[in-house]
């Protein structure tokens, strides 16, 4: 959501009328809500929110939850056999997503705009849900409009699919979709390059020229405050949702043994978002629950404040299929942050690139102990030196939001 939100927050300033087309928020169903975040709506944008059609109503009837799932249920840690079921019926009855209920409101509200005398340039659909490629197909089909598909994701190939357990005939018409997507897409936007070599292969038809690397990026405007690092603890803080997948065990062993080694440190832990009841587990279990802070959801603005009053930050890459494309949003507000970044994830993955090439961190395998380890203490001993750790200018001014936009506003006017 932010990464449309920051496309559409600077288009206007390169010249692209923008007309947005969204779900009414008293319809829709999400896992959290950030409402800070619509003041960075420019006034100029048309906003259209219409009415949608999902099943997650009829999800906390039967499940008596209050919260829905995340699109790979990574707010479940432990399965139950009715998480199961749940599974089972997402994978098989509700091809792609349970949001494909809402396309026939866009496509109406679409058909009215049309039908009022309006015309458009382009029309961008940014997935997942990946149900909403089938929006842009759909428009081009019936009106010839340039089309661009953003997928923000492996469709399905992405991490959580073998738990769908999906049938023959539901897995074939998941990817007859995904074909015709990138098939019919005049311009396919990408996240990573792996992800891009993933995708560019799911067709003969397919050429690498309709395909291309916008990664995600940060806004300099919510970097405006100074970072202002504890002086009297080192504090790795990590953001976001993190579970058993993301295999941090030997990250928390690491630091349970450096500060048993260096006890006159005061190296602490804070995790903001969502954390599974099994990482908390593994948090007790080397012995860091006295070192640690959780910090459920906050809005955006108040995320990045948690980044700006770090040491280091942690960012971790789940242990699944084609992680290696993997290159979370936050990587780049990280990189924004300036601060030392400690990634657990496959060496020589796109977001260990990404960190090599900036010099802002390094990728450490899911089993490198030692050399986690090791880092840990060469950071202990700077801190003793001086507890603000803070890295010098990043070269990373390529991966702001607004210079992202331009590329984006080229490719929207590309012949």
């Amino acid at each position: 959501m932010q990464r449309t939100l920051k496309f559409v927050k600077h288009l206007p300033s390169f010249g692209v009328e923008c007309t947005v087309i969204t779900v009414d928020p008293d319809r829709g169903a999400y896992p959290v809500l950030d409402e800070s975040l619509a003041a960075e709506i420019p006034a100029s944008v048309r906003v259209i929110r219409t009415d949608t059609s999902e099943p997650f109503g009829s999800y906390k009837k039967l499940t008596g939850r209050q919260q829905i799932p995340y699109g790979g249920f990574a707010n479940e840690s432990k399965t139950s056999f009715q998480q199961r079921f749940f599974k089972f019926v997402r994978g098989n009855v509700f091809i792609p997503d349970p949001r494909r209920g809402w396309n026939a409101h866009v496509l109406r509200a679409v058909a009215g705009l049309l039908r009022a005398g309006e015309t458009f340039d382009a029309v961008l659909t940014s997935s997942p849900p990946h149900s909403t490629q089938l929006i842009g197909l759909a428009l081009k089909k019936r009106y010839g409009l340039r089309w661009l598909a953003d997928l923000r994701d492996p469709w399905t190939d992405i991490y959580y699919s073998k738990e769908l357990n999906q049938t023959a005939p539901a897995r074939w018409l998941d990817e007859w979709y995904e074909r015709q997507v990138l098939e019919q897409a005049d311009e396919v936007l990408v996240t990573s390059p792996d992800t891009k070599r993933l995708l560019l292969g799911k067709s003969a038809k397919l050429t690498a020229g309709k395909f291309h690397v916008l990664p995600n990026g940060y806004d300099e405007s919510d970097f405006r405050e100074p970072s202002a690092p504890p002086t009297d603890s080192l504090l790795i803080t990590h953001t976001g949702t993190i579970s058993e997948i993301y295999h941090i065990e030997l990250f928390l062993a690491a630091c349970g043994e450096c500060s048993r080694r260096h006890p006159d440190v005061n190296l602490r832990l804070r995790f903001v978002g969502k954390v599974s009841a099994g990482v908390q587990e593994l948090i007790h279990d080397h012995e860091l629950s006295a070192r640690t802070e959780f910090i459920p959801f906050v809005p955006h603005e108040q995320s990045v404040g948690y980044l700006l009053r770090s040491t280091v930050l942690l960012m971790a890459i789940p242990d699944v299929d084609h992680n290696f494309g993997i290159l979370p949003g936050k990587v780049f507000e990280y990189l924004a942050a300036n601060k030392p970044i400690i990634c657990v994830g496959p060496v020589g993955s796109d977001a260990d690139t990404l960190l090599e090439e900036c010099g802002a961190g390094r990728a450490f395998a899911y089993v490198a102990y030692g050399d986690m380890l090791e880092y840990l203490e060469a950071q202990v001993a700077a801190w003793r030196l001086n507890p603000n750790l803070d890295l010098p200018a990043l070269n990373h001014s390529r991966y702001s939001r607004r210079a992202l936009t331009e590329r984006l506003t080229k490719l929207i006017r590309r012949p």
